[in-house]
C-alpha cells in the first residue's frame, strides 16, 4: 500500500518539497539581502541556508535577524541621561582646545579618547584608584572582602552565574547584606546562566534581593532574541568601588574545571569617578530588565578631585549606534607605533580588525597575541587558527597558553594605554553581544598587564609558520569550514 502511494505520489511530494525549499531559500537570502550585511556575514548565511534550507531558516529565525538596525531591543531612556551628554559635549569642546586636560604623554591617544566620547558617550575620568586582579582567587577574595562593607547598595551584572560553591559565597553575603538593609539589585543573563537553579534565585528573592534575568528565552526556538546577549561583568558597591573585567561567577574561574585546568583571566579594581559610569550602564540594564528608573543621588556620591589614574568605561551591544567594541580595537591598534600585545580567547575579526593588524605589522610594529591551548569550543578554536596563516605571514606572533585556558580580554599598546573587559576579539563581542569595556591611559596599570603577559608568554608555546603550514589536510578541511561559518559563531 505504502509502496504503491509513494510510486504515484512520491515524484509529487519531492518536487514540492523541492520547490518549497527553493522558495524559502530565496525569500531568506532576499532578506538577508536588504539587511545589507558584511559581505562575509552574507555569504556565511546563505551557504547554510543552501545546504540546509529547513534547519538553516530556523537558524536564522533565532540567530539571524539584524536587530541592531531595528531598534528592537530598548531604547535608552534620554532625558535621564541629559547629564552624561553636557559632560561628553564639555570634554570634546576642552580636548579640541587642549584645555583643563593635560593629556601629555598621551597626545598620540587623543584620538581614542575622542572616539570612545562621540561612539560611546565614554567620559573620561582622573579622580580614580585602579588595581589589576591577575586570578580569580585574588579577584573573588577583593570582591566578596568588599561586598561585606556595603552600607547602602550593591549591583551585580553577569554573563554566568553557576550554583556552585563561588555562586554560594556570593548569594550568602547577598542575603546578609539584604538583610541587614542594603539594596541588592542582581541581572542574570537568560541563556548564559541558564543552568541556575529555580531555588537559587527564588532564595535570593524571598530574603530581599532583586533579581531579574535579561531577555529570558521563554520560547527559545522561536525568540528571535536568542542571539543577544548580555556578556557584561559589573560589580557596583555604594557607588564608590566598583569591578569588571573577564570573570564570571564560578568555580571553573578558580580552575576547578576538569577537563580547561588552570583559568587565567583578569579582572579589573576601580575606586573613584569611573565607577559612576559602571553605575550607569548597570541603571541603564536594570530599567530595561525590571521597567525601574532609579535616579537616586545616593547612588553618584560626590569624590574628591584629584589627578589619579586617567580612565573610560566603554558600553557596547546591539541597540549602539555604532559598533563601539570594534572601533575601539581598530583605533587602538592603528595608534600603535611600537608594540600590540593581545589576550583572547577567541579569535574571529572581521576584515577590518584583520586588516588593521596586519598592516600594523607590515609596518613594524612588533605583534604578539596569546589564544588558549586547551579550548573550550573546538569549532571556535578552529576557526581561530583559520586566521593563522596570515597573521604569522605579516609578522605576527601567536602563542597557545599551555597550563589551561586564558579566558582575559585585553590589548596593550606601546605601554601606554590598554582596553580590558568582557569583550573578545571576536565578531560576536562587536556586533551580538552587550559589552563593557576600559580603556586603561595609565603606564603603571598598562605596564602591570603587560608583566603578566610576559608571565604568561612564558608558559605558552609559540606557533612555528612552517610546521602549521604543513598540518594535515583535515585539519585545514575543518578550519576552512569553521572559518566560513566564523561570522555567525
Amino acid at each position: 500500500m505504502l509502496t504503491q502511494f509513494w510510486s504515484v505520489y512520491g515524484k509529487t511530494i519531492i518536487g514540492m518539497y523541492s520547490a518549497s525549499t527553493t522558495i524559502l531559500v530565496i525569500v531568506v537570502s532576499f532578506l538577508i539581502f536588504l539587511e545589507k550585511r558584511n559581505p562575509y556575514k552574507t555569504i556565511a548565511w546563505l551557504a547554510v541556508l543552501n545546504i540546509f534550507p529547513i534547519l538553516g531558516f530556523i537558524i536564522y529565525l533565532v540567530f539571524g535577524q539584524n536587530l541592531r538596525k531595528r531598534k528592537l531591543i530598548r531604547t535608552k531612556y534620554i532625558d535621564e541621561m541629559a547629564h552624561l551628554h553636557r559632560i561628553v559635549n564639555r570634554q570634546i569642546e576642552s580636548l579640541k582646545s587642549n584645555q583643563d586636560f593635560n593629556l601629555e604623554p598621551l597626545t598620540s591617544k587623543k584620538q581614542l579618547i575622542s572616539l570612545l566620547l562621540h561612539n560611546a558617550n565614554a567620559p573620561f575620568t582622573r579622580s580614580n584608584q585602579a588595581r589589576v586582579l591577575s586570578d580569580g582567587y585574588e579577584a573573588f577574595e577583593h570582591i566578596f572582602e568588599e561586598m561585606e562593607k556595603a552600607q547602602d547598595h550593591i549591583h551585580v551584572e553577569y554573563y554566568i552565574i553557576r550554583d556552585d560553591h563561588t555562586g554560594q559565597r556570593l548569594k550568602e553575603i547577598l542575603v546578609r547584606k539584604a538583610k541587614s538593609g542594603v539594596k541588592v539589585r542582581v541581572i542574570y543573563d537568560a541563556v548564559g546562566s541558564w543552568a541556575l537553579s529555580k531555588k537559587y534565585i527564588n532564595e535570593l528573592r524571598q530574603n530581599g534581593v532583586q533579581i531579574m534575568p535579561f531577555l529570558p528565552a521563554i520560547f527559545p526556538l522561536i525568540n528571535n532574541k536568542l542571539n543577544y546577549r548580555n556578556h557584561r561583568k559589573i560589580i557596583v558597591i555604594d557607588g564608590r568601588v566598583g569591578f569588571m573585567g573577564g570573570l564570571n561567577i564560578g568555580d571553573e574561574y578558580l580552575g576547578h574545571h576538569a577537563r580547561l585546568g588552570k583559568w587565567r583571566d583578569t579582572h579589573l579594581w576601580l575606586i573613584g569617578t569611573s565607577v559612576h559610569f559602571l553605575q550607569v550602564i548597570f541603571l541603564l540594564d536594570w530599567e530595561f530588565v525590571s521597567d525601574e528608573t532609579i535616579t537616586d543621588d545616593t547612588h553618584f556620591p560626590e569624590e574628591d578631585s584629584y589627578h589619579g589614574k586617567l580612565i573610560q568605561i566603554a558600553a557596547s551591544g546591539p541597540d549602539s549606534d555604532w559598533e563601539t567594541v570594534r572601533q575601539s580595537y581598530f583605533a587602538l591598534i592603528n595608534s600603535a607605533q611600537k608594540n600590540i600585545n593581545i589576550t583572547t580567547p577567541y579569535l574571529i575579526p572581521d576584515e577590518g580588525i584583520l586588516l588593521a593588524l596586519k598592516t600594523a605589522a607590515l609596518s613594524g610594529v612588533d605583534i604578539k597575541i596569546i589564544l588558549p591551548g586547551i579550548p573550550d569550543k573546538k569549532i571556535v578554536f578552529w576557526a581561530s587558527q583559520s586566521y593563522f596563516d596570515e597573521l604569522m605571514e605579516a609578522g605576527i606572533k601567536i602563542y597557545l597558553y599551555r597550563p589551561g585556558f586564558i579566558h582575559a580580554k585585553i590589548i596593550s599598546v606601546d605601554g601606554e594605554v590598554a582596553s580590558l573587559g568582557s569583550a573578545n576579539l571576536d565578531m560576536r563581542s562587536f556586533q551580538l553581544n552587550f559589552e563593557v569595556n576600559a580603556m586603561l591611559y595609565d603606564r603603571e596599570l598598562v605596564n602591570k598587564l603587560d608583566e603578566d603577559f610576559a608571565v604568561d608568554l612564558l608558559q605558552s608555546i609559540q606557533i612555528d609558520r612552517q610546521d602549521f603550514e604543513h598540518r594535515p589536510l583535515q585539519l585545514k578541511i575543518r578550519q576552512s569550514a569553521a572559518r566560513l561559518l566564523s561570522p555567525i559563531l
